[in-house]
C-alpha cells in the first residue's frame, strides 16, 4: 500500500479512478464527477464533501468549465496542454497547482481541494477550495483581560497566521509550513521576523521539528514534549497562549511562534521563568500599575507553593513561633481532629484537586453547583464532624485562590505539583525540610534551558539591562531594547537617538 501511494499518476481517468477508491479505502464521502467537453476532451473531478466550499465550486469552477469557449480551446490541445490552458486561461481560482503523484494527490485532497484530471494526462491540477466549518473568532477563554484585544486564536491554522499578520504588518515576518505526522499529516507553521530573530535559533526550532517521527500530531502540546529541552521538570520550558497579541510581542522579541493546526494555542520559544506571570494587559496599562500586579502574582506564587507547608511545619514542629493567643486557637480548633496536621493537609489538598477536576470534566451549567457544593457544603461539614480544623480550610482556601492568580496554566499546575512535596518535607522535618526543599528548587530551576537559554534569566545569570522588564516594568519610553538572553540580530526596539530641534 505503501508503494502505491507513493506512485506516479496514469494518463488514464479509469486507472486513477480505481486506484483511488482503493487508497481511500471505498470512502463514502469521496465525490468523483466525470464531465465531457466537446468530443475529445474528458474530466473528473474529485474532492471529499465536507472539506471544500461546494458553492464556489459550482460557481466558480464547474461554470467556467461548461461555457462554450473552453471546448473550443481545449479541443485540439494534448492532454498536458489543456491542464496548462485550464490552469492559465479558464479557471477562475487562486491556488492552481499541478500534480504528479499519488502522495501529493492525496495529501492535498485531503487537505480540503478539489482534484482535476485530464483524460491522457498524467497529472492532476490542484485547485484550493477550502471550506469546511469554522468556530468564529471569539474572546480567549485561558487569558482572559480586562483591557486590551477581545480576539483568540482558532483551531484554523491560516486564521491564526492572518491573525498575527494584522497585527505585524512587515515583509520579514516570515512563515514556514511542514507536515508533521504519518498518519495525520498536521500542518505546522513557525513564525519570526528574519531581521530579529536569532538565526541559530530558527534552525534548531527546525531541526527539533524535522526530527518528529510520530503517527499524529492532534495538539501544540504534542510538539511541545517532542522539542523541549527536559522532560525531568515540573516547570513548563516553552509558552503557550490563545492571544494573539501576546504570541506577536513575542515575536517582536526575536522569538519563534509554533502554530499547530487543529488547535488554538501557539507555542512560543524560548521562553523564561518570569514570562509566565506575565500578562498581555501588562503592557496595555501604566507602568506602575503593571508592576504592582506583577507583584501581587509573584507573592501568590509562594502563597501557592508554601503556605500549606508553612502551616504543617509551624503547627508540628516549631509552635514557639506562633503567638500564644493564637497557639491557643488553633488548639482548641484541633482539640477533636483525629489525624496530624500533614495528614489533614494531605487530605484537603487531594479532595480541592478532586473538587477542582471535577468542576472542568462535568457540563459547565452544573459546573458552578458542584463548586459551591464542594467548598461550602462539605467543607462545612468537615469542620462540624471534627475531621477537619477550621485554620486548615482557610490555609486551603487562601492557597486555591492564590493558584487563580497565576496568569499562565502550566506554571499554576507546576505550583500544585510542588506544593504535595513541600508538605511531605515540612510533615517530616518541619522547616528543616522545606528550606531543603527550596534549596534543591533553586538548585533545579538555574539548571533548566529553554532552547538554550538559561531559564532564570535575567536573574540567573544576572542581567542588570533585562530587569527592565522581568518583576517589574518600566514605561514604555525607556523599554528601548529587546531583552539580551534571545540574543537577537537588533537590540534595538526603538530609535535613541534624539529628535532634531524644529
Amino acid at each position: 500500500m505503501k508503494d502505491a501511494v507513493n506512485g506516479e499518476l496514469s494518463c488514464r481517468l479509469e486507472d486513477n479512478d480505481d486506484h483511488l477508491y482503493k487508497l481511500l479505502g471505498q470512502s463514502s464521502d469521496l465525490v468523483r464527477k466525470r464531465l465531457q467537453l466537446g468530443e475529445r476532451t474528458e474530466l473528473a473531478i474529485f474532492y471529499i464533501d465536507g472539506l471544500i466550499d461546494t458553492q464556489l465550486l459550482h460557481n466558480s469552477i464547474l461554470y467556467s468549465l461548461q461555457e462554450g469557449r473552453v471546448s473550443g480551446l481545449l479541443e485540439e490541445l494534448a492532454p498536458d496542454g489543456k491542464i496548462e490552458m485550464l490552469r492559465k486561461r479558464v479557471l477562475m481560482a487562486g491556488d492552481l497547482t499541478v500534480i504528479h503523484d499519488y502522495k501529493h494527490f492525496v495529501h492535498d485532497l485531503l487537505s480540503g481541494n478539489v482534484m482535476l484530471m485530464v483524460e491522457g494526462s498524467a497529472s492532476a491540477l490542484r485547485i484550493g477550495l477550502p471550506g469546511w466549518e469554522d468556530r468564529s473568532v471569539s474572546e480567549p477563554s485561558s487569558q482572559s483581560v480586562v483591557r486590551g484585544p477581545m480576539e483568540g486564536f482558532t483551531e484554523n491554522l491560516r486564521t491564526n497566521t492572518a491573525l498575527i499578520r494584522r497585527k505585524i504588518k512587515d515583509s520579514q515576518l516570515w512563515l514556514e509550513t511542514i507536515q508533521i505526522g504519518r498518519v495525520t499529516q498536521t500542518s505546522v507553521s513557525i513564525m519570526y521576523l528574519s531581521h530579529i530573530a536569532n538565526e541559530e535559533l530558527v534552525q534548531e526550532v527546525k531541526r527539533r521539528l524535522n526530527s518528529i517521527d510520530t503517527d499524529s500530531i492532534l495538539e501544540s502540546g504534542y510538539i511541545e514534549e517532542f522539542i523541549q529541552d527536559t522532560a525531568a521538570t515540573p516547570f513548563p520550558t516553552i509558552y503557550n497562549s490563545d492571544r494573539p497579541d501576546t504570541i506577536a510581542a513575542g515575536i517582536l522579541e526575536g522569538k519563534v511562534a509554533i502554530l499547530v493546526d487543529g488547535t488554538p494555542f501557539v507555542l512560543l520559544a524560548p521562553t523564561i521563568f518570569v514570562s509566565f506571570f506575565q500578562s498581555a494587559e501588562d503592557y496595555y496599562q501604566r507602568a506602575d500599575i503593571s508592576t504592582l500586579l506583577r507583584c501581587v502574582r509573584f507573592l501568590a506564587f509562594f502563597i501557592t507553593l508554601f503556605a500549606p507547608a508553612f502551616y504543617v511545619a509551624i503547627t508540628t514542629y516549631h509552635q514557639e513561633m506562633i503567638p500564644t493567643n493564637l497557639v491557643i486557637s488553633l488548639a482548641a480548633q484541633r482539640e477533636t481532629v483525629p489525624f496530624p496536621a500533614f495528614i489533614e493537609a494531605l487530605l484537603m489538598e487531594f479532595t480541592y484537586e478532586i473538587l477542582r477536576e471535577a468542576g472542568v470534566r462535568i457540563p459547565k451549567n452544573v459546573g458552578q453547583a458542584v463548586s459551591i457544593v464542594g467548598t461550602l457544603v462539605i467543607g462545612q461539614a468537615a469542620v462540624a464532624a471534627g475531621f477537619i480544623s477550621s485554620a486548615m480550610v482557610i490555609i486551603v482556601s487562601i492557597t486555591a485562590i492564590s493558584s487563580f492568580v497565576i496568569p499562565e496554566a502550566g506554571m499554576a499546575i507546576a505550583a500544585r505539583i510542588i506544593r504535595f512535596a513541600l508538605i511531605g518535607l515540612a510533615g517530616f522535618m518541619g522547616l528543616y525540610g522545606i528550606l531543603c526543599g527550596v534549596f534543591l528548587l533553586v538548585l533545579h530551576l538555574v539548571s533548566l534551558r529553554s532552547f538554550g537559554v538559561p531559564y532564570m534569566s535575567p536573574i540567573g545569570p544576572f542581567r542588570a539591562a533585562d530587569l527592565k522588564d522581568s518583576i517589574f516594568r518600566l514605561p514604555w519610553p525607556l523599554l528601548k531594547t529587546r531583552p539580551m538572553e534571545n540574543k537577537t540580530q537588533n537590540l534595538q526596539r526603538m530609535n535613541t537617538s534624539k529628535r532634531e530641534e524644529p
